[in-house]
């Protein structure tokens, strides 16, 4: 799996809300049995959700989605589906959103 790609979320329980995962873990540690993810959820309808510095807007499938990076968390490889595309173009605003959410500025 590789840092900044986005996954289906295959969690039969969470999907319908989060349906993709971006992989924020280093790929140094692929042997591990858990990655570190952020849930997206669509931008349509929750914007509301959306607080300046920690939920950068990032596109999948030419639609908008907001990233929850308050939401980040380890979970087992299993609930990861299949590739659908990479977000390293925004690489630097979830990089950000990361540190504004660890250190507050």
């Amino acid at each position: 799996m590789a840092q900044y790609s986005i996954y289906h979320n295959n969690n039969p329980i969470s999907k319908k809300n989060y349906p993709f995962l971006i992989d924020v873990q280093s790929m140094l540690l692929n042997t591990l049995e858990t990655r570190l993810v952020i849930p997206v959820i669509t931008k349509k309808n929750n914007e509301s959700l959306i607080i300046k510095n920690l939920n950068p807007i990032i596109k999948i499938e030419k639609k908008e989605y907001i990233v929850l990076t308050q939401q980040m968390a380890a979970v087992k490889n299993q609930a990861i589906g299949s590739i659908i595309c990479d977000c390293l173009i925004n690489r630097q605003e979830i990089l950000a959103a990361i540190d504004f959410l660890i250190t507050g500025i």
